[in-house]
């Protein structure tokens, strides 16, 4: 059995606001700890009506303050938005509260448009391709203290908290493999790359002082219902979203429509079929064999699971039978 985790973007519903979306994340988070969920991660996104973890170390505080063996973590913090002494200082602040259970997964897209991007930069001067570069910084920040070091993070240094890189094209995989750490796809709305990015990492991959061998985690969807009807018609909020947000309408997360597909035009429905491939949408067995032809032809070390469901009692539900699925695999 290999581990499941959760991927959780606290979203805002259509109608509610982000007090209400961040009480639901620690309900979340407390319920997949209790069903054996190895990990809570959070995602930085900015600008987003429908997203509530902008502030992503505020609320993995939020999270791990209110659960006691999940470990908590970014899914991931989009470093070139940030120095590395910054993310350095915050994770290790967290580190230092909850020993022992903070991941920080790094990215190297703004999780945001161009304007959010200059607001939150001042500038645009940041180059992407300083992406590794940044990595080792914070990495050396992280690490004890060298002699000769004349910055240190504070909270942070020594505290060696674990880095992931994550991607969903070639370049995060190529990264992961240079600097041997684990690497997250995001194979759960950027599919497209995934084998060739898997395939590139494993056979790249240099040992480092975090990890011996590969070690690939993919992000994956689940709606899982007593029926598969009931499935389809949960998964139409995050179709909805999906589209909105490739059309440029970003805003909160739609309630479900009956047979929402079936309405859109072929471009729409082709786009959504290639961004949520990676899915397992029904009842129990549906999901079931679903994550088992999944896992037996990607070969992950983890599955990071998302649910983007409008209603909250439908998302408990959802995670209790994956964790149920999960168990009889």
């Amino acid at each position: 059995m290999i581990p499941f985790s959760v991927l959780d973007l606290s979203p805002i519903t259509r109608g509610s606001n982000a007090s209400q979306s961040l009480r639901n994340t620690l309900d979340l988070a407390r319920h997949t700890e209790s069903l054996g969920y190895l990990r809570y991660w959070l995602a930085e996104h900015h600008s987003m009506p429908g997203i509530a973890s902008a502030a992503t170390a505020v609320v993995i505080g939020h999270v791990a303050c209110g659960t006691s063996r999940i470990r908590v973590g970014a899914g991931g913090i989009m470093l070139p938005n940030h120095s590395p002494l910054v993310i350095a200082e915050q994770f290790g602040t967290l580190e230092a509260l909850f020993p022992g259970r903070i991941d920080l997964g790094l990215g190297r897209a703004p999780g945001s448009d161009q304007v959010t991007a200059r607001a939150l930069r001042r500038n645009l001067a940041t180059d992407p391709d300083q992406f590794p570069h940044d990595v080792l910084e914070l990495q050396r920040y992280l690490a004890p203290a060298a002699p000769d070091q004349q910055v240190i993070a504070v909270p942070g240094v020594g505290s060696n908290v674990p880095l992931w890189i994550l991607g969903s094209s070639l370049f995060g995989a190529q990264v992961a493999a240079a600097l041997g750490l684990p690497f997250a796809f995001a194979s759960h709305f950027a599919p497209a790359m995934m084998m060739e990015a898997i395939d590139i990492y494993r056979a790249r991959f240099r040992p480092s002082a975090q990890l011996d061998k590969p070690y690939v985690m993919l992000g994956f969807n689940v709606f899982a219902a007593d029926t598969d009807a009931e499935a389809r018609l949960l998964a139409t909020s995050m179709q909805q979203a999906f589209v909105n947000l490739r059309t440029g309408r970003p805003g909160q997360l739609p309630p479900p429509v009956e047979d929402y597909a079936s309405r859109l035009p072929p471009p729409a429905k082709a786009m959504l079929d290639e961004v949520l491939s990676c899915s397992a949408i029904g009842s129990p067995e549906t999901v079931r064999e679903a994550l088992a032809g999944f896992v037996a032809r990607t070969r992950p070390q983890e599955l990071m699971i998302t649910s983007q469901i409008f209603d909250h009692a439908a998302r408990l539900r959802s995670y209790t039978i994956t964790a149920e699925v999960r168990d009889q695999m």
